[in-house]
């Protein structure tokens, strides 16, 4: 048999509980060299650069619409 709780969890105490488990959304800022939105801190994925320097051989490639 599994353990139950002895008293009822208030709505306050619930909620309080819960109010970590929101999503965030994704920090985003311009590239430096494309001005595209890319993540922080993150090499950018359209010009394969970071902090000024080369890191990725990104190929132009049609994407779809």
């Amino acid at each position: 048999m599994g353990a139950l709780p002895k008293k009822k969890v208030t709505q306050r105490r619930r909620n309080n509980r819960r109010s970590h488990h929101h999503l965030r959304l994704p920090q985003l800022s311009a590239c430096p060299q494309c001005r595209r939105p890319k993540p922080t801190h993150q090499v950018c994925p359209f010009c394969g650069t970071y902090n000024g320097h080369a890191v990725l051989d990104v190929k132009e490639t049609a994407r779809p619409l």
